[in-house]
């Protein structure tokens, strides 16, 4: 096999509390993770040389910046050489805690591992997932699980069995720079305790601050990761009309569903 194409699944944090920030500069964390069915497009093709290509559709991430070309240098580097051209069509929303890249890095490992016939195990897969950022050993599990340690340490749980509406401001969130402000910041108590950086999100943009302190009595919003994307749980149609008249016209938007498994457990 020469080629694979693969669809490389988000993820919502149905809650995510931080702990305490570890001396080596990582978080303690508690979270659920919950597969769901917005997907990137990923094309991967053997090269013959040992070039690496990366061709992503978001063009805000550089070649050499994108965690996929960084995967493949790693994985390289194992396999003692290997061409590889990877393109990425780019659906889940970057910058919005709903794990897209730490999924194509995953994605990338685990195909890799079968298009080089590399034969490494399941643990080293998820030592390699880890060096390359903390959600990544979750995509490369590809189940459902409660997580602790800096997330990386999984206790498999059922699907949740809800629908839901994932709302995405035009909001970028840097993930290191959440956890910095999180760190120099004395917001550690909130209302809404589903989300650690919930007081940060807010504190820090006030367009979420008004959307949230309009609806909040109504509906259970969440934040996924470190955001800036929020979901509403909905368990039917009607209930779903009711959330889509309240987001901003300029948010985009998904309905998604919950995935029992990713499908890329069939690369484990």
């Amino acid at each position: 096999m020469n080629t694979q194409k693969i669809k490389s699944p988000a993820k919502l944090n149905l809650y995510l509390k931080i702990i305490k920030k570890l001396s080596n500069g990582y978080h303690e964390l508690d979270t659920c993770f919950q597969l769901i069915n917005i997907y990137d497009d990923m094309y991967f093709s053997l090269q013959d040389s040992n070039s690496i290509s990366v061709n992503c559709s978001e063009k805000s991430i550089g070649e050499k910046e994108n965690i996929v070309y960084k995967s493949i240098q790693v994985m390289q580097k194992l396999n003692n050489g290997g061409g590889i051209k990877i393109d990425i069509t780019k659906n889940i929303p970057i910058g919005a805690g709903l794990g897209g890249g730490s999924s194509n890095a995953a994605s990338t490992i685990l195909v890799l591992n079968r298009l080089w016939n590399m034969g490494l195990s399941m643990e080293r897969m998820l030592e390699i997932g880890n060096s390359l950022g903390a959600d990544v050993p979750f995509f490369i599990n590809g189940i459902n699980a409660h997580a602790k340690g800096i997330g990386n340490i999984f206790k498999e749980k059922l699907s949740d069995t809800s629908n839901y509406v994932v709302m995405v401001p035009n909001i970028f969130n840097s993930t290191k720079k959440m956890f910095s402000l999180y760190s120099e910041s004395n917001l550690k108590d909130f209302k809404n305790h589903q989300n650690s950086f919930w007081a940060i999100f807010i504190k820090n943009n006030k367009e979420i601050e008004d959307f949230y302190n309009k609806i909040n009595k109504d509906y259970e919003i969440c934040l996924s990761g470190s955001g800036s994307a929020m979901f509403i749980k909905y368990n039917n149609a009607q209930e779903k009309e009711k959330i889509l008249k309240i987001i901003p016209s300029n948010w985009r938007f998904f309905l998604a569903k919950p995935l029992q498994y990713s499908p890329l457990r069939e690369f484990v």
